[in-house]
Formats: C-alpha cells, sequence, structure tokens
C-alpha cells in the first residue's frame, strides 16, 4: 500500500436487514445460553418484505420461542408498522434439534492442560486480529468513524428525526499521509423516510449535518474542512426502508464487524453462533492478542493471523505482522504472545467467560451492530490490555 491514499469504511444503523438478521441470530444464542451454558446453538436469518426465515440448530433441554424472540428484536429495532412489522410479519422457522451427545457436558473453568489438549476445535478457520494507534480504541481511523455516525445516527432517528425508519448507511473516508490519517475526504449517509411528507432533501441534509455529524466530530482530532464532500441521499429521497426495501442475512457484514476492510478478515460470519465455534472465538483472542502488542508499545500496528485444524485444540500457526512499525522483530512477538496466551479453544472460552456472560442479562446481540472489536461502549474482554505488560 502507497503511504498517501484514501481509505473509506461502511457502518450501518441497526435496522440495516443484514443487522436486523445478525441481532436476531445472536439474541437466539443469548436467550439459549443464558438458560442454558451447556447448550450448542447455531442460527441464520433472512429477511424480505413481510417476512423472515430463521433456521436453528440447536442441542439443549431449553425450549425457545423463537418466533418471540425474533419480533421482540424487530421491535426494539423499531419497526413496530408498515410492510415489515413485528406485530405482522410472516416467521417461518425451521427448528432441527441436535442429538443430545452434542450438548457441552464439561465445564471450561474446571479442566487441567490434559483435559484443555482434548478439547480439539470442530471447524477450520484463519482468524485474524488487528490493532493501530489511529483511534483510543486503537482501531483504524474510517472503521471507527463509520460506527460512531451509525450509532449517532440511530440516536437520532429516534428523536428528533422520527420521520425516518430505522435503516441507514454510513460511509467514511480518510485520507492517509506517511500512513498517518490527514483529513476526512468524505462522508456518505444514506438514509429512508417514513412518507413522501417528510423533509425534503437540503432540509434532510442540514438536520443530518447538525444531528448526527458535527456531534460526532466535534472532539475527534481529524475533522472534516471545507475541501470534505458530504453526500445526503446522493441518488434522492427515499421512502421506505428495512426489509421491506431490500432483503438481509446473517453473516453479511463481516468486513464491518471487524475492521472495516482495513485489516484482513476471516470471512466467516460470527453471529448467530456459540463461542465453541472457533471461526468466532478466534477472532476475538486474535483481537486481544494484536491490541496488547500495541498497548505493551512493541508496534504502532499489528496483525495477528491464527489458524486453527479440525481435530487440534491449539492453533496450527500465530504469525504477527507490525508492518515495519515493531520494536522487535515480528517473529519474537509471536513468540512472546504463545508463551502470554493460552490459545486453545477451550482456554479462549474459559478466560473470556464466553459461555456464562450471556447469564448476566444478554451479551451476544449488542455485539451484533456496530461492530465485534473495538468497543468502548461495551465491556467486552477481548478489549483488555492486561497482557501488555506480560509482552514486553
Amino acid at each position: 500500500m502507497k503511504s498517501d491514499f484514501v481509505f473509506t469504511s461502511e457502518s450501518v444503523t441497526d435496522g440495516h436487514p443484514d443487522k436486523l438478521c445478525d441481532q436476531i441470530s445472536d439474541a437466539i444464542v443469548d436467550h439459549y445460553l443464558e438458560r442454558d451454558p451447556q447448550a450448542r446453538i447455531i442460527t441464520e436469518c433472512a429477511a424480505a418484505k413481510g417476512v423472515m426465515f430463521i433456521a436453528t440448530r440447536f442441542a439443549s433441554d431449553v425450549r425457545a420461542d423463537i418466533a418471540g424472540v425474533a419480533r421482540e428484536v424487530i421491535r426494539q429495532v423499531g419497526y413496530i408498522d408498515g410492510d415489515f412489522s413485528a406485530r405482522d410479519c410472516s416467521i417461518l422457522s425451521s427448528l432441527v434439534e441436535l442429538p443430545a451427545t452434542a450438548r457441552v457436558d464439561w465445564d471450561e473453568r474446571e479442566l487441567d492442560d490434559d483435559a484443555l489438549d482434548r478439547l480439539a476445535a470442530h471447524y477450520q478457520v484463519s482468524a485474524f486480529g488487528f490493532a493501530c494507534r489511529q483511534t483510543p480504541a486503537l482501531m483504524p481511523l474510517p472503521i471507527w468513524l463509520a460506527h460512531q455516525l451509525a450509532q449517532r445516527l440511530s440516536a437520532a432517528r429516534r428523536h428528533p428525526l422520527n420521520y425516518l425508519t430505522p435503516d441507514g448507511t454510513i460511509q467514511v473516508g480518510v485520507e492517509y499521509r506517511a500512513y498517518q490519517p490527514h483529513r476526512i475526504h468524505g462522508i456518505t449517509v444514506v438514509v429512508s423516510q417514513k412518507s413522501a411528507d417528510a423533509p425534503a432533501l437540503e432540509k434532510l441534509r442540514q438536520e443530518l449535518i447538525e444531528q448526527v455529524i458535527h456531534p460526532v466530530f466535534q472532539d475527534e482530532p481529524v475533522r472534516p474542512d471545507s475541501h470534505t464532500r458530504i453526500f445526503i441521499n446522493p441518488e434522492g429521497l427515499r421512502v421506505g426502508g428495512g426489509p421491506a426495501r431490500h432483503s438481509g442475512m446473517t453473516g453479511r457484514k463481516t468486513a464491518m464487524d471487524t475492521y472495516g476492510g482495513y485489516a484482513h478478515q476471516s470471512g466467516s460470519a460470527m453471529s448467530g453462533k456459540d463461542p465453541l465455534r472457533i471461526d468466532r472465538t478466534a477472532t476475538y483472542v486474535a483481537r486481544y492478542a494484536a491490541k496488547n502488542v500495541v498497548a505493551a508499545g512493541l508496534a504502532e500496528e499489528c496483525e495477528v493471523q491464527i489458524s486453527y485444524s479440525i481435530g487440534l485444540a491449539g492453533p496450527v500457526s500465530l504469525q504477527v505482522e507490525t508492518f515495519g512499525t515493531g520494536t522487535v522483530a515480528d517473529d519474537e512477538i509471536a513468540r512472546r504472545l504463545e508463551a502470554s496466551i493460552d490459545f486453545r479453544v477451550g482456554a479462549i472460552i474459559r478466560d473470556f467467560d464466553l459461555r456464562h456472560l450471556p447469564a448476566r442479562g444478554g451479551f451476544y446481540r449488542p455485539l451484533a451492530a456496530y461492530g465485534q472489536v473495538g468497543r468502548l461502549d461495551i465491556e467486552l474482554p477481548w478489549e483488555r490490555m492486561d497482557r501488555a505488560e506480560a509482552l514486553v
């Protein structure tokens, strides 16, 4: 990559159809694990005008009201009337109960090293974690700003911009000089209005700048300037939004779940999977490793790649890339990570308490919108920097 470039990342509000499906999938995961931490769950959703389809495979004694969980998420997001609503949409479900042997029969908090070595990955994945000095959350600036703007848009949509639907998209372009954020190149906001009687485009532009863009950037060191291009609904006003306008599906927004395309990603969907799915869990521990490397001052940027193979408890490969910013060799950083963090499947679940966190009132659903990593609004175990000192 050149040292001077423009990079764009995208985020969407919680009412975007893909993110609605992600939230429902993770709300179902929460629903099972809150009542049965030993449960196994995999669930996926698809949404379109007036209809939602949910496919769930589970091993648990819990008899979940899948449709009820979905309708509550739809209602909370804001779809309460119109062509897609919590009350009126049809919900089709396919529930497959897995054999009782698929249910977890161990407690990772009580396992010794030998038992952890026998707890193997059931799936193959190469997962990536990334961290850098561009933001307080040690995230790339484009996706950080896109998420902040999307969250602000969602809040403003509830009040005072209640003429908007829950469905919105934000894109942020950042201009880099010598690999560092230099200025805001462009901001694009695409929103839908509930009816044609809502404000005209120029009024909409003014209100979004005042209620969304200005509040987000007031404390940011890199802000829009007189040359920043701000596009509000560049294709014109949109009436109606959400699944009534375009379909949604679990797992279609993997870039905005992680680093907005700025760093590598596995491509595997994260939402709708219980923590024994290593393709989800490995992404968390890879972020944890990369963040602690940067927090320790070993690099300005760090990407950690971890590969797991079916039948083995630990990774078959752990690689570190610091893009020339490391204070020690990348191989040495990888060695220190392996010495200070237990990357075995059961150890990750144990150290992050991934099967018991939902019992505190739900845990995974809030991750399904505005990023699974780099969050400062939620206390996440993989965002801790408690291994930094051990890495020095």
